[in-house]
């Protein structure tokens, strides 16, 4: 099913409002918020998980309790940037939990990173140990993030 073929409509996007506020409520509770029924509202549900809007459900944890409040943003450029490089960069980049994003970037270096990790030590040695043996790494700059001024969830947007 592309894009083009899955439409949401008012019921669907109220659903998906309200699970990205919450996503362990009730069937029946999310039913009442929405406006309809307890079997329509689970019927939405299934088709908007088996569609592929839902990918999944997950607990949201605040990174700077658990001490990670060190974040640096790593521009990456490859030495090859033939497909089967870029696959390989992909396929390790997915592997490594420090990394909480990772762009492809049309510009003057390859790829963008998003990094967490304790403090400036923690990432000294992940930066030495892991992103420059990641495959076809070239060499990076790392830009160190002072305060995080906005970060949007995506229950922000909707």
């Amino acid at each position: 099913m592309t894009n083009d073929d899955f439409k949401l409509d008012r019921f669907d996007a109220a659903i998906l409002t309200v699970l990205a506020e919450d996503g362990r409520i009730s069937i029946t509770d999310l039913a009442k918020r929405i406006g309809l029924s307890k079997s329509p509202t689970q019927a939405r549900l299934r088709r908007l998980e088996d569609s592929g809007v839902i990918l999944g459900y997950r607990a949201l944890l605040d990174p700077i309790r658990l001490g990670l409040d060190h974040v640096a943003f790593v521009e990456v450029r490859l030495e090859d940037t033939r497909e089967v490089a870029l696959r390989a960069f992909n396929e390790a980049v997915s592997r490594v939990p420090e990394i909480e994003q990772a762009h492809m970037i049309a510009g003057n270096f390859d790829y963008l990173l998003k990094v967490r990790t304790r403090d400036m030590a923690a990432y000294r040695r992940f930066l030495g140990e892991t992103v420059t043996t990641l495959p076809y790494v070239a060499n990076t700059s790392t830009y160190v993030a002072m305060e995080a001024v906005k970060e949007i969830m995506l229950a922000d947007m909707a």
